[in-house]
């Protein structure tokens, strides 16, 4: 049985996708097999024969190499650019909390490390009806992981990291550390945000991406040992 850690987002479009991209990407660079699973994908969009493409486990796919013929990579996909609660309502397709852990199960099993990309930011409802409401801190602490925060770089992040990490910390969460995008060394006010979350939260930046970055700046061994 693999090592798994969790990746979200102070929020939407802060680059949760393409951070964790260049996260397996290290981890497979260095010897490790190291995967991708994805529980839950809004925004799909259809080919020419009107099957949805899951773009996010694609574009990990192909920034990683991780080869075809693994466990599934995610397993509820929606056309709809909304919330995974609000699309799984408009399909009438709810989120499986059984089923989730079962795919997240095979594909740990799978791969020596598991990169589970989060949709959204912590408090991003997955499930919302008469039967059941579960939220994306209801999944990880459900499946006992541990999280890693990837923030814009930018003006407003010390508040949205800030908020990220007290919330997981009040379930009782373990927060690895926190992975600043869309980063320019040198800039006083991004270096100074890195400082202050550092300060605030007490949990480490462990790495500032620039942007369009190809490589993450970390030394392969301890982004590994955040794996448990």
């Amino acid at each position: 049985m693999g090592k798994a850690l969790f990746v979200t987002g102070t929020g939407t479009d802060v680059g949760k996708t393409y951070v964790t991209g260049l996260i397996v990407q290290k981890l497979r660079a260095a010897g490790h097999r190291a995967g991708y699973y994805k529980a839950a994908l809004s925004g799909a969009v259809p080919d020419t024969n009107g099957a949805l493409l899951p773009g996010d486990v694609l574009h990990v796919q192909r920034a990683a190499g991780i080869p075809p013929g693994g466990p599934p990579a995610v397993s509820y996909v929606y056309r709809e650019a909304v919330s995974p609660h609000l699309a799984a309502r408009w399909n009438d397709d709810p989120i499986d909390p059984d089923r989730v852990r079962r795919d997240f199960a095979r594909a740990k099993d799978y791969y020596e490390l598991l990169t589970m990309e989060g949709s959204g930011g912590i408090i991003c409802p997955l499930r919302w009806d008469a039967a059941q409401k579960m939220i994306l801190d209801d999944l990880i602490k459900m499946l006992g992981l541990g999280t890693l925060v990837v923030a814009d770089a930018g003006l407003g992040t010390i508040n949205a990291a800030a908020l990220t990490v007290e919330h997981l910390e009040r379930r009782d969460i373990p927060v690895r550390g926190v992975i600043l995008n869309n980063y320019h060394a040198g800039d006083a006010m991004e270096e100074d945000n890195r400082r202050m979350i550092e300060e605030m939260t007490g949990v480490p930046v462990i790495a500032a991406v620039a942007s369009n970055a190809e490589e993450l700046d970390i030394d392969a061994a301890q982004l590994a040992a955040l794996y448990h």
